[in-house]
């Protein structure tokens, strides 16, 4: 097939406008004997790395380019009109550099709509770069079409005056009749100006069958469907890779345009991308691959006149003898100048330093720094400067396993930070390095499987119920066997390899076969699969550069955010600096803990100079009462440390490894060798010292490669190595591993292997099977012991100062009313009295009062930190408030919102001045009145009667008439304090019914939550045993919440109950059977007892009700005794909407008051067929729709 090189393509990183997949791309490229191929998506570079690499390991010439939004000028913010399309492609280094600037500047300086460069822009950074004017869109082309022939000559003469030879016009034929208009147009310009042809086609996909899954992206990125009339589409189907051949056809009589393609390919094929990645490309050529030690890091300069190195050493040596003392020992001294020669060799002082450096900053401002995460808690001089807390001695954590000779990547400090002062870190590193210098890093949203499903399902419109039933049926976890997606191929059996026939899912695939719809969505969606849907930015990534960071990357922006266009794992494959600025609640739960604890008993808590060998602290874990502390709170996990009992630091470290998928298999043999040493067996002697902590069980990396140096006479940078291996389980370097490691190597690094030391061959295989196994699951010992180190510190403060422990972990989550309601029922379930929020006695957060916890005003709905923090200020100026009207008086206008007072007067916060709720939800409005109108007065200046009367408003003030009314009922407070706090403050609907919890043998604090923290660590997701048997029966009961019916298929009802019981709230399903037998009692309200089975499906359980019985307690005269209140409406009942909203709240307030109304319309009175509970909150909603004239209460008891 003749040569031919396509200038103009759009891989799947024009975001949704391009599905060329940059595998497949290249693929066909090589396929079809072609030597280069550019890549042009629209205005960015998003995918150059990977475009480049795919084209380096197949021997193709890469072409890196952009299409980009041009204007006459950036900085001007003008319509769409003036914007058009322009195609620059890099002909070398030089050209690259300037295509980064471009790009950069585009999104940084240009963005308006679409990132854009502007003519001057472009003239500034032109070197390097070959220019073609680009499709319909170019303003070239568009001039022509406008018949604007001076204009469009002016332009191609500045482009040609620019880039000289390095300019052509671009010429295309997708069968558009502008196209072909233009055709003899551009063909004259070329012959009159002397600017050459260039045949392109506009690809977006790669064959031409796949046009319609590009219409179906085009209408995902618009939200229309593919029958919308009105939506942008592609004319025809020929933006696909065409042949030479295709090409000849479409532009018959442009042969040397073809050919002109070959000539710009030549141009291009001086670009030099050094990546360490490259490293992993068979038989790559050594220049495309960057140095393991060649990093581009910062400058750090002391200030103290030392170099980086000298700076480095003495501050290691000072912090080693200020932890070990001046006799440290030849251990520790041989340890730490390893590491330093080692850090010194691959040239990372710097990196160390600027990572010291912004820690150094955040402890100097007060900010919660963690103890350390990931590998770089296994070094000792981390340890020693501060940048970890961990004792990588104490602990055996290995330095290799963070940087070793041999190692490729950049090793990878992740620091944790007070979650909510995160940001100032990255704010003084900006200051510190420069602005320009820094940058967060992009990632990329890609269509996930059932979300691929959706969307095609959306754009083909499929019905909702039948896109239901498809993605219900897909796992919401990967099944064993695949690593990562796509996985719809899979599930829908369409990889042709039958050795993928286990992954297939039975009824998917029945649709697939008997449905030609479901066909077609399934084919698209597994198309559409992985394909990057958007930008975002890294969570924690930082990128810290020693140059502008568009010198080494191109730049976007998200938000107002800049951020990198190359992901992290490609920045860190250029050698440069990415730092993790991870935020952990837990730092500030333990910062603010340890400040109450200061506060309110006077002691100081120094996690950092004790020893974590308190038995209390370990009997708390080991008693599973873990609620609250550091990854051990799941309901898994307390049944693993009750049956663990943990006495120790190591057997926390081993347990934080365990819990997950893999090694939990490994947690009975654990538990065994820790209560039976006995039962304990090592393949080889020389296994017991690496295992003999974790009882013979292989629980973390670090002991792999121990294992490897210890049988296989490894050095610990060749173990790193074959540990990588392992863990990333590619089988065809397992074969060559095993040899090595059986019967050793010879050569520059040899390899003794496991024979020559004496170790028998079974016992060598056998151990490197277990090996092989389980180090794809094992854990980093380094990283454990760090969060350990926070289970211990949240587990001692439970332990010692729990009351203070959790006003703080409450405080920390004040604006999540869930994670209130959580912490505040678990604080009272451990026997802590938590306190009514009171206005002259609570905080803005909760707070503690004598070994209680006092409700914090901020955790009210509808009441704003600002507002109550002028409360406070005024009360700590002033005094406490005396009543209301005092209070109304003092603070601002804020306090006197409508809402943020009803929400404080039904929390309870005035309870304080002896006067009923009820009483003051009747005058609150009218005092904010009088009060607002007072001051209005006095700043108009018509003060003078006031002031006479000074003394006697005041006296009027506080003497506030309250009406005489009853106060609301106890389930009316509670249901109003629940609305209004989230939870029950002075008391709890059920506690009237507690003799029914006498047989109750499921309660809802028993029913695993989703976790909070296990996320925010950003682990792996753990896996649960099953904390019930399959069709086990429970007993449950409680407060009927929330009644969501449903009708079943064969047309009969059922329902899923929300049941509220003394501890939270949980779900009870009622099939039909139940639910028809029971239908009169299931209602909002009612307390009931339910007995049911725990049913399981797909690792998920859910409670099925077999039955009920309504709870009654023990009735009292006085609720039996019937009302003699009556409530009396006046309004125009012919206004049916009125009349309707009225009937509406009547029924909302059951009670026994009758009710009467007169029509204002007719002059006529009639009494109303149902009964309501005419109190006082019934009263205020009437009032606000009718007017307070016209609701008069009459009769009932005198209060």
């Amino acid at each position: 097939m003749k040569d031919f090189a396509h200038l103009h393509v759009h891989t799947e990183y024009s975001l949704l406008d391009g599905i060329a997949r940059i595998k497949p791309l290249i693929k066909t490229v090589k396929e079809r004997g072609w030597t280069s191929i550019a890549m042009t998506d629209h205005g960015n570079m998003y995918g150059a790395l990977q475009f480049y690499g795919e084209c380096l390991a197949n021997h193709i010439n890469p072409i890196i380019g952009t299409e980009f939004y041009i204007c006459h000028d950036l900085t001007k913010k003008v319509g769409k009109a003036d914007m058009g399309h322009l195609v620059i492609l890099a002909k070398d280094n030089e050209g690259y550099q300037n295509l980064l600037k471009l790009n950069s500047i585009a999104f940084v300086d240009g963005f308006y709509y679409k990132p854009r460069i502007d003519y001057d822009t472009l003239e500034k950074y032109s070197k390097g770069l070959v220019c073609l004017s680009a499709c319909l869109a170019g303003h070239i082309p568009s001039l022509l079409l406008q018949h604007r022939f001076d204009e469009a000559d002016a332009l191609a003469l500045r482009l040609k005056k620019i880039f000289g030879e390095d300019f052509y016009l671009e010429i295309q034929n997708h069968g558009l009749d502008e196209q072909i208009e233009i055709l003899p147009y551009l063909k004259s310009m070329s012959e009159r100006l002397g600017i050459k042809l260039v045949a392109t086609n506009d690809v977006h996909y790669i064959n031409k069958e796949d046009a319609e899954i590009q219409d179906v992206l085009m209408c995902v990125q618009m939200g229309k469907t593919i029958d919308d009339p009105d939506r942008m589409r592609f004319s025809t189907n020929e933006f696909y890779l065409k042949t030479r051949e295709e090409m000849e056809k479409a532009l018959e009589g442009y042969e040397d345009a073809l050919d002109t393609t070959l000539e710009i390919a030549q141009k291009c094929q001086n670009l030099v991308i050094k990546s360490k990645a490259h490293g992993d490309i068979p038989g790559i050529d050594p220049k495309y691959v960057l140095a393991s030690n060649q990093n581009y890091i910062p400058k750090y300069i002391p200030n103290t006149g030392e170099t980086a190195v000298q700076f480095l050493r003495r501050m290691t040596w000072e912090g080693i003898r200020r932890i070990y003392g001046e006799n440290y020992g030849k251990v520790i001294e041989d340890r730490t100048n390893m590491e330093l020669d080692t850090i010194e060799s691959q040239g990372f002082v710097e990196y160390f330093l600027v990572v010291w450096d912004y820690v150094n900053y955040a402890k100097s401002q007060g900010i919660p720094v963690g103890p350390g995460r990931g590998s770089g808690a296994g070094s000792i001089v981390a340890y020693a400067i501060g940048i970890t807390m961990v004792d990588p001695i104490k602990y055996d954590l290995i330095f290799e396993r963070f940087i070793n000779k041999e190692r490729v990547s950049m090793p990878d400090f992740d620091i944790d930070f007070c979650f909510d002062r995160r940001l100032e870190v990255v704010e003084y590193t900006r200051r510190r390095y420069g602005k320009s210098n820094v940058a967060l890093i992009v990632t990329f949203g890609t269509m996930a499987a059932k979300n691929a499903i959706r969307d095609v399902a959306r754009v083909l419109r499929m019905p909702l119920s039948q896109v239901d039933k498809m993605t219900k049926l897909i796992p919401g976890k990967l099944p064993d066997g695949i690593k990562k997606p796509p996985v719809l191929k899979y599930y829908f059996g369409t990889t042709g390899d039958p050795a993928n026939d286990k992954f297939i899912i039975p009824d998917l695939r029945k649709e697939y076969d008997e449905d030609p719809f479901v066909k077609r969505v399934a084919d698209l969606a597994i198309k559409l699969e992985g394909a990057p849907r958007n930008t975002s930015t890294h969570a924690a990534g930082v990128l810290i550069a020693p140059e502008p960071v568009d010198n080494y990357v191109p730049l976007s922006k998200n938000g107002d955010d800049v951020a990198t266009q190359y992901n992290m794992i490609e920045l860190e494959s250029l050698g440069l600096l990415k730092m993790d600025f991870l935020g952990l609640k837990t730092l500030t739960d333990i910062d603010r803990a340890i400040k109450l604890v200061k506060q309110t008993k006077g002691i100081d808590i120094d996690f950092y100079h004790m020893e974590y060998d308190d038995q209390n602290v370990y009997g708390l874990i080991s008693s599973g009462n873990t609620d609250s502390i550091f990854q051990l709170e799941s309901g898994g996990f307390k049944n693993f440390m009750r049956e663990l009992q943990p006495d120790c630091l190591e057997d926390i470290i081993a347990g934080v490894s365990l819990y997950r998928p893999g090694p939990m298999d490994s947690i009975p043999r654990y538990i065994e060798g820790k209560k039976n040493p006995k039962s304990i067996v090592y393949a080889d002697p020389c296994l017991e010292p690496i295992l003999n902590k974790t009882y013979g069980c292989i629980v973390y990396q670090e002991q792999v490669m121990q294992i490897f140096q210890a049988m296989g006479g490894y050095s610990f940078a060749q173990a790193d190595n074959v540990r990588r291996i392992m863990g990333k389980k590619k089988k065809d370097k397992m074969p060559a591993e095993k040899q090595k490691f059986i019967y050793g190597q010879e050569g520059d690094k040899p390899i003794p292997g496991a024979l020559k030391l004496g170790i028998p061959e079974e016992v060598a295989l056998k151990v490197f099977a277990e090996m092989e196994s389980f180090a794809s699951y094992a854990f980093n010992k380094s990283h454990a012991a760090a969060y350990a180190y926070l289970s211990y510190q949240t587990a001692y403060l439970k332990c010692y100062h729990e009351v203070e422990f959790l006003t703080a972990v409450i405080n920390n989550r004040i604006n999540n009313l869930d994670e209130i309601k959580k912490y505040v029922m678990y604080a009272k379930k451990e026997g802590i009295e938590v306190l009514l929020p009171d206005i002259n006695k609570s905080g803005t957060y909760f707070t503690v009062e004598n070994g209680k916890m006092r409700f914090g005003l901020a955790a009210l709905k509808n009441v704003g930190v600002g507002v109550v923090e002028s409360i406070i200020a005024e009360r700590e100026k002033n005094g406490p408030y005396k009543d209301f009207m005092d209070y109304c008086e003092r603070v601002n206008s804020m306090a006197l919102n409508k809402r943020c007072l009803e929400a404080m007067i039904m929390a309870g916060a005035f309870d304080c001045f002896k006067v009923k709720r009820s009483q003051l939800m009747m005058v609150f409005e009218r005092a904010v009145e009088i009060v607002s109108k007072d001051k209005k007065t006095k700043e108009t200046g018509q003060t003078s009667l006031f002031d006479f009367m000074s003394t006697t408003c005041n006296t009027k003030f506080s003497s506030l008439t309250y009406p005489d009314v009853k106060e609301f009922s106890k389930d009316a407070k509670l249901k109003n304090e629940k609305e209004i706090a989230g939870i029950y403050l002075s008391g709890h609907p059920l506690d009237d019914y507690l003799e029914f919890y006498n047989d109750i043998t499921l309660t809802s604090d028993m029913l695993v939550k989703d976790e909070d923290e296990t996320s925010e660590s950003q682990d792996e997701v753990q896996e649960e045993k099953r904390q019930f048997e399959d069709g086990q029966q429970f007993k449950c009961g409680g407060l009927i919440t929330e009644v969501n019916k449903k009708i079943t298929k064969s047309n009969k009802e059922m329902a899923f109950l929300r049941l509220e019981d003394m501890y939270g709230e949980m779900e009870v399903i009622v099939f039909p059977g139940v639910y028809a037998k029971f239908k009169n009692i299931l209602q909002a309200d009612n307390i009931v007892g339910c007995i049911g089975k725990i049913s399981y499906n797909n690792d998920k359980f859910s409670l099925v009700a077999d039955g009920f019985r309504e709870w009654k307690k023990q009735q009292t005269e006085e609720v039996h005794q019937k009302s003699n209140r009556k409530l009396y409406l006046r309004f125009d009942t012919t206004n049916d909407q009125l009349y309707q909203n009225v009937l509406s709240l009547l029924k909302e307030y059951i009670g026994d008051d009758e009710i009467a109304i007169r029509c204002t319309n007719s002059g006529k009175s009639f009494k109303v067929s149902i009964t309501t509970n005419a109190d006082t909150m019934l009263c205020n909603d009437l009032i606000g729709l009718l007017g307070q004239e016209n609701v008069i209460v009459k009769g009932g008891e005198e209060n």
